[in-house]
């Protein structure tokens, strides 16, 4: 990475990427407007600022901002156009035009026009549970933490891949804010349950709201991060906007989207897939490439905008960061499919 830094319910077969995916793509929206903030404080984000040249419109300070600043959604400067490994970045366009995110559809290319409108602003995070200084936080506090650009590969369950340029800053930065007890054990983190505005979340089929989690020495791990945009710009709500999980050496669907709520706890939180399909998705879900899915092949991957199939990388290529975690006996990457707690 470069770091400038058949029970329950089931992922469809017809959403396992089918080659049109990568023959034909919608045209994205151009001028599409996300509401967001982006506090000017130290010049966080790289859409701080005066209006740019391609439109951009200036970022308002303070908690104001989180309700009247509307920015555009038109990619920004990275650091480099590759990740560590010489694979090239996703296109902007491939990233906001093919998204999984079950509250708005189970259709990847729907997700886009359906979140366009998704409000963003205002947004807290109560951060809680075994910790000695709960606290909600505001965006405008959010964003007060260093963002800094995050290359990382995102390899999907699915079989699917992307090479992304995000904007974030270590989830253990804001984990130490509230002093975890030495009781707690794993982070539970929980989406915004929208039926407004996010028409998925009305289906039957999923135990909403979306949970997932992580053991907390896997949260203190500094390549976890809590992202706030990607290609130098605010994150568009179908990308998880204002703020989402990204842990590159899991499978995507740990990296968890819009998040409204973070608890430290004891006990090893249930996500919705393990709720939903517990004989297909278990807790750790790191990437492994010598442990199939039940219903296909995890050793190959495709990736968005390439013909052809590529080799998956254990820990998605990741492993001399993170392979350390998964020393105690007590921690099964490999039980079943995605691995459990012994």
């Amino acid at each position: 990475m470069l770091i400038k830094k058949r029970s329950g319910i089931e992922i469809p077969s017809s959403e396992i990427t089918p080659e049109s995916v990568y023959l034909s793509r919608r045209q994205f929206m151009r001028g599409a407007a996300l509401s967001t903030a982006a506090v000017a404080a130290g010049g966080l984000l790289a859409a701080c600022g005066a209006a740019e040249a391609d439109g951009t419109e200036n970022i308002a300070t303070g908690s104001a901002a989180e309700e009247s600043v509307v920015q555009t959604a038109m990619p920004g400067s990275v650091s480099a156009t590759a990740d560590e490994l010489g694979d090239p970045l996703n296109s902007f366009e491939e990233i906001t035009t093919y998204n999984n995110y079950y509250e708005f559809s189970t259709n990847k290319e729907a997700v886009a026009p359906l979140a366009k409108d998704f409000p963003t602003a205002p947004w807290r995070v109560e951060v809680g549970g075994l910790v000695n200084k709960p606290k909600t936080f505001g965006l405008e506090e959010l964003l007060a933490f260093e963002q800094k650009e995050r290359i990382y590969r995102l390899r999907c369950v699915e079989g699917w891949s992307m090479v992304i340029p995000w904007l974030g800053f270590p989830l253990a930065k804001l984990l130490n804010e509230v002093e975890p007890t030495s009781a707690a054990q794993f982070v539970r983190f929980e989406t915004i349950e929208d039926k407004e505005n996010m028409p998925g979340v009305n289906s039957p089929l999923f135990p909403w709201p979306y949970v997932e989690g992580l053991h907390l020495d896997e949260a203190m791990n500094d390549l976890a991060i809590l992202s706030t945009g990607l290609y130098g710009k605010a994150l568009l709500p179908q990308n998880g906007a204002p703020i989402r999980l990204v842990v590159p050496w899991k499978y995507g669907f740990k990296s968890i989207k819009s998040i409204v709520k973070i608890d430290l706890v004891d006990t090893m939180p249930q996500s919705l897939w393990m709720k939903a399909a517990p004989t297909e998705y278990g807790f750790f879900a790191t990437v492994n490439p010598n442990v199939d899915h039940p219903r296909w092949s995890q050793a190959t991957e495709r990736r968005i905008g390439e013909f052809g199939r590529r080799e998956t990388l254990m820990f998605n290529g990741y492993g001399e960061q993170v392979a350390h975690l998964y020393d105690d006996p007590n921690y099964d990457t490999t039980q079943g499919t995605q691995g459990q707690i012994r």
